[in-house]
């Protein structure tokens, strides 16, 4: 794709118009003048035609082939970029090697290396979300693949910390399943940009920055050297809980506390050290109950149809890799907004037929996820949603699907527990609740089945109730 080099370099430094042997470095040739002054290198990259890169593709909407990568395939590069051209608090050199050793690992990247063209697959191995006709996104395989590899990366004892480099809209997600699987006792750190690197005022750089002076601190840590904070996500000089913070805004500055209460654990300080400002009162890391360590191999699904039936079926979910990718939970979230297509229905109790996305989802996840749930985003803060949607959400959990409540939006009040069969998602937001749940599912497994989930009896209902409340304890403290 690249246009030919201009010459090539040769392992004693001398450069050539023809490649001299096999291992000599092929390059490009750049010309400065004095006069030219400070001149940061562009992007030297040519097109196969040798005309230069304008756009992210040679033409509108074109394929991977003929677009370029916008995302290094690691960090390595970027942590290197961000040492040797950016400038401290005080105008000195930027230090990161004197700080601390890096190891780079990739996990579900957004760039790949693909000079060879059987190495890496452009939405299998990495996922770009830029250029945006490209965007590909990692699925429950690569989120169960990461985690295993951050658990066994920090099995190895040889870290002190973890930073993790995502995109801004989802980060915080990921930092908080982390935070509930990943058994660790060093802080787990996640950060975003809203900028570009290198462009003016990039925030990125500064997150990583950030990062790195957070874990070299301690402050994290207890008299045991143990995290006491769990995960967190580092961005504009606040270090946030992951499971209280979101993104509301594409601009520096447009993250915000979810749920009403707290969120903002520890400031950087500006020129000074990091300093806590609270300890989360929940669950994490090596103090959670979900963490992949104590998490059972094996849990009981559900598999079958909502007219022959539904039955309990064994689900492999743990083996000495770590997460089976296959066993992953499907979790949908369903959005409550009034004034339904269907009107107001005058039927008692309410039934269910005019929920035909969430009858559809029940009936694919007993025939391809035998674990599985839902996340109803109701109203605010208490979770609740119209009665033939609660009905049809009632189908799914007599199917042995658990349903979680959570208010809509950011509420600042907690959901309500109001029947006994559905668990309060407290005061997460509806796309944490899903993390929580995929958790406590592999912890906890199906909730048992009615024989008829449409009409369950009241021995059926009170084994339910009794299930969904150790679903509710996970909830409640994590």
């Amino acid at each position: 794709m690249y246009a030919p080099a201009d010459g090539w370099i040769d392992k004693d430094g001398t450069f050539h118009d023809e490649q001299p042997c096999d291992d000599a470095t092929p390059v490009h040739v750049v010309e400065l003048h004095p006069d030219d002054g400070l001149y940061p290198l562009p992007y030297m990259a040519r097109q196969a035609d040798g005309s230069a890169w304008e756009e992210t593709a040679s033409a509108p909407f074109a394929p991977p082939g003929a677009a370029r990568q916008t995302f290094y395939p690691d960090a390595r590069r970027l942590y290197e970029e961000i040492e040797r051209f950016g400038l401290a608090d005080h105008g000195t050199p930027v230090e990161l090697g004197s700080i601390a050793d890096f190891d780079f690992f990739r996990a579900a990247p957004s760039g790949g290396y693909t000079a060879d063209p059987d190495s890496e697959r452009h939405g299998q191995d990495f996922f770009v979300y830029y250029p945006y006709h490209l965007q590909s996104e990692p699925g429950l395989t690569n989120l169960a693949q990461a985690t295993n590899q951050v658990q066994a990366v920090l099995a190895t004892g040889e870290h002190a910390g973890v930073q993790w480099l995502e995109g801004s809209p989802t980060v915080d997600e990921t930092l908080y399943w982390l935070g509930l699987v990943v058994d660790t006792t060093v802080p787990l750190v996640g950060h975003a940009a809203q900028r570009r690197h290198q462009s003016s005022s990039a925030d990125g750089d500064r997150n990583v920055l950030d990062g790195v002076k957070y874990i070299a601190s301690g402050v994290a840590l207890n008299e045991r050297g143990e995290d006491r904070v769990g995960a967190c996500v580092i961005v504009d000089e606040l270090v946030y809980a992951a499971r209280d913070v979101t993104k509301v805004d594409a601009r520096p500055g447009g993250y915000e506390v979810t749920g009403g209460h707290g969120g903002v654990v520890a400031d950087l300080g500006g020129y000074g050290p990091p300093q806590l400002t609270y300890l989360p009162a929940r669950k994490h890391t090596h103090c959670s109950d979900l963490r992949l360590t104590v998490l059972p191999e094996q849990v009981s699904g559900v598999a079958g149809t909502l007219d022959t039936g539904v039955s309990l079926v064994d689900v492999s979910t743990r083996d000495t890799d770590g997460l089976v990718p296959a066993a992953m939970p499907h979790v949908t979230i369903t959005k409550y907004s009034r004034y339904a297509a269907t009107g107001t229905r005058t039927d008692s109790p309410p039934v269910p037929d005019d929920e035909v996305e969430i009858l559809a989802r029940i009936t694919a996840n007993l025939a391809g996820a035998p674990l599985a749930g839902f996340v109803c985003e109701g109203m605010s803060p208490f979770g609740m949603a119209d009665p033939t949607r609660n009905a049809a959400l009632s189908v799914a959990v007599f199917a042995g699907m658990p349903v979680v409540r959570t208010g809509r939006g950011n509420t600042g009040g907690m959901a309500y527990r109001t029947d006994p069969t559905f668990i309060s998602g407290n005061n997460l937001t509806a796309t944490k609740a899903r993390m929580l749940l995929m958790a406590a599912l592999l912890k906890l497994g199906a909730l048992p089945p009615a024989a008829d989930p449409f009409a369950p009896t009241s021995d059926e209902r009170a084994a339910t109730e009794q299930a969904v409340a150790r679903y509710q304890t996970l909830f409640d403290t994590h």
